[in-house]
């Protein structure tokens, strides 16, 4: 079975910053790309960040660029996302996604296995 968990979110204030952190069980996690997506209250989840399989390569939504991070650590089966210069509007909560194939996409349809969410929220 395959298990996806996250941790790390939680109220913090705009400007602050926080690291989300993605257990993986049960998959080849050194072969496999994994996902950062989020979604809001009355919104449609969106992609917010994704690495290949190596981690040598990495794709970002353009409202995140330059403020987030993710990273991956095969020797742990661990995915992180660093959020730095947190805004009101990064409130959302946020998924970890793993999928089967090696590149860092950005579509929701190419991930097979979803975290059940960690809730970050932001005031302002």
């Amino acid at each position: 079975q395959v298990q996806l968990v996250e941790s790390g979110g939680g109220l913090v204030q705009a400007g602050d910053s926080l690291r989300l952190s993605c257990a993986a069980a049960g998959l080849p996690f050194s072969t496999s790309a994994m996902g950062w997506f989020r979604q809001a209250p009355g919104k449609e989840r969106e992609f917010v960040a994704a690495i290949n399989w190596s981690g040598g390569i990495t794709n970002y939504a353009g409202p995140v660029k330059g403020r987030f991070t993710i990273s991956k650590d095969n020797a742990k089966n661990t995915v992180y996302l660093q959020m730095n210069s947190l805004k009101p509007e990064d409130t959302a909560v946020y998924y970890c996604a793993a999928s089967r194939n090696l590149v860092a996409s950005s579509a929701r349809g190419a991930y097979d296995f979803w975290g059940q969410g960690t809730q970050v929220t932001v005031s302002s």
